[in-house]
């Protein structure tokens, strides 16, 4: 017993100091695991469109491109620099279509921390919210907006993924001259930037070709009842009738027409180049002859397995423009991965030696950020379906 009191010390002395030394050990362990480990950081980009409202089904088309983009770059393992590990995170806002509350959206993006932003869709959005992306210095990328006033105001944050309203125009007025025959036009216009902006460019192009413009009316984005100003139109009997507006005013338009016994077809811009047209439309859909601001998505190498694995994913088609929200997401994740930052000035000085190969075709910028060689593509509707007819460079 006495041995065992004497040894029974030693023992406790011993387990004191192996715990202690245990103690010691393990904060080293741990900080040694977590210097090895590699640093991961999430940085957000904004999305921006009308996510309710009449054109909300293009909006959300946009998002998820946007969307899209970001789950394939970060189930990819993200974008890596250095021993750094970028994930992406997405924050989408709705602008409803308004421009008012475009800038709110825009406000909201950079109060929660965006380094850049895709969008917004339509231009009467895009350009004032333009001017908050550029006092933040966060490069902005509409997938959509093609009014040339977006890119004209100088900002070095401002850029687009297609064609603008100058070429879209030209394209339009000069199909109506020489594909259609025309030797008359009526132009009606809804007054946002995008529908009045595409309206002149034809007016002013068609009149240049020789065309007589033989009406020049307006409605608003909002309307749903036409026969006021297509009783005018229809007196004038033109050979094309120009729209510049969206689908969810241009399918009860075309209705309307039909019912009036308006013999000319429809022409219009890309806001009217949808399934959603068809749809709207009806029977009178087959009027409507339409231009989209870059090459059609079935003629591009990449383009097929896009609509597959997009449709896959939502279980819905494409409707015009989500294979660009999902490129401009690209775009500035190769920004980030050149610029070896994801801080918004890196990006933004990035952005103009853009060289990037995407579903939508080589992506490179001009001074202004307008994209370099930007394309516009004619359909038709044939069978109750868009129909590719040409695309023009």
């Amino acid at each position: 017993m006495n041995h065992l009191l004497k040894i029974a010390p030693l023992a406790v002395a011993a387990a004191v100091a192996l715990a202690a030394c245990g103690k010691r050990e393990e904060p080293v362990k741990k900080e040694a695991a977590k210097a090895a480990a590699p640093a991961v950081q999430t940085v957000r980009i904004g999305h921006v469109a009308p996510l309710t409202g009449g054109i909300a089904h293009l909006g959300k088309d946009n998002e998820n491109g946007a969307r899209m983009a970001i789950d394939e770059i970060n189930a990819a393992g993200g974008i890596k620099i250095g021993d750094k590990t970028i994930m992406l995170e997405l924050v989408a806002e709705d602008d409803k279509a308004d421009p008012k509350e475009g800038t709110l959206a825009a406000q909201k993006l950079v109060d929660a921390g965006v380094v850049a932003v895709v969008g917004h869709l339509n231009s009467g959005t895009s350009i004032p919210a333009s001017k908050i992306y550029s006092d933040a210095n966060i490069t902005q990328i509409s997938p959509s907006a093609t009014n040339p006033r977006l890119t004209e105001q100088g900002f070095k944050t401002t850029f687009r993924v297609v064609a603008n309203d100058n070429q879209q125009g030209a394209v339009l007025a000069n199909f109506a001259a020489d594909q259609m025959k025309a030797k008359t036009i009526a132009i009606i216009d809804d007054r946002t930037a995008y529908g009045q902006g595409l309206a002149d460019v034809v007016e002013r192009v068609a009149k240049e070709r020789g065309l007589k413009v033989v009406a020049r009316e307006f409605t608003s984005d909002k309307a749903t009842d036409f026969n006021a100003i297509l009783t005018k139109v229809r007196a004038a009997r033109p050979d094309v009738v120009m729209y510049g507006g969206m689908d969810a005013t241009a399918g009860p338009m075309a209705r309307q027409m039909r019912q009036l016994g308006i013999k000319a077809p429809m022409l219009a811009g890309d806001g009217v180049c949808s399934p959603k047209f068809i749809e709207l439309a009806g029977d009178a859909a087959s009027i409507l002859t339409c231009s989209k601001a870059g090459e059609a998505v079935e003629k591009l190498p990449k383009g097929p397995d896009f609509v597959a694995r997009y449709r896959a994913k939502f279980n819905q088609d494409v409707q015009i423009y989500s294979p660009y929200s999902y490129d401009a997401v690209f775009v500035i994740a190769d920004a980030i991965r050149r610029a070896g930052s994801a801080e918004r000035a890196a990006i933004t000085a990035a952005m103009p030696a853009t060289n990037f190969n995407g579903v939508t075709g080589t992506i490179a910028f001009d001074a202004k950020g307008d994209i370099k060689g930007g394309a516009i593509s004619m359909f038709n509707v044939q069978d109750g379906k868009l129909n590719h007819l040409k695309t023009v460079r």
